[in-house]
């Protein structure tokens, strides 16, 4: 299998004030950069799905368009679209604003998704779903395209209900925590420093 990855970071960021999450500073460094350093060593290739400038980003990774508006579900598109040229079998999706996330979601997820009908697997933990956090099969390229344009409310659980998604399951619930807020950033801060001497 050929994994390939891509950081979704197309959000509003309403909750910020409207910030540019990924931008945002984090133990010195931007938080798109955090979640980079964790998903790049589990994929062959990774980008990022965002809209804007895409030069502000700066990383040396690929930075793809999504349909503004769509949600998460048109950056997986982008990515999907994006990655099936180069042969890719799937590409695995990450929030922007999730600097904790697992160093063995893909091959977790790899696992789960070998018993899904259609190849695609989201993670869950602390009891609830977590599809931004997916392993989505490329030939999913074309159904999700569809259902981008018809219409719907694009929620990414309808389309992974829809698909058959499977779920794997993971202990620690705060490896997918989203920062949402200001608090959420400080508390994370805290983390990363460590206690203070």
């Amino acid at each position: 299998m050929r994994i390939f990855g891509v950081i979704l970071a197309g959000g509003q960021g309403r909750r910020m004030g409207g910030a540019d999450k990924g931008m945002l500073p984090l133990a010195g460094r931007p938080l798109v950069s955090h979640v980079l350093e964790r998903l790049e060593p589990q994929v062959e290739r990774v980008a990022i799905s965002a809209n804007g400038v895409a030069g502000r980003f700066a990383l040396g990774v690929p930075v793809l368009a999504d349909q503004g508006g769509a949600g998460p579900l048109a950056g997986i598109c982008a990515a999907l679209d994006w990655a099936a040229p180069m042969g890719a079998t799937a590409v695995l999706s990450v929030p922007v604003d999730a600097p904790f996330l697992p160093g063995d979601l893909c091959p977790r997820l790899c696992l789960a998704a070998e018993t899904a009908p259609e190849g695609l697997a989201i993670a869950q933990a602390g009891g609830r779903d977590h599809p931004t956090f997916g392993l989505w099969p490329v030939s999913l390229l074309e159904p999700l395209r569809a259902f981008l344009a018809s219409g719907a409310k694009p929620k990414v659980m309808d389309f992974a209900r829809a698909h058959g998604a499977v779920a794997a399951a993971f202990a620690d619930a705060l490896a997918f925590e989203n920062l949402n807020t200001p608090e959420d950033l400080a508390r994370a801060e805290t983390l990363l420093r460590g206690p203070q001497a």
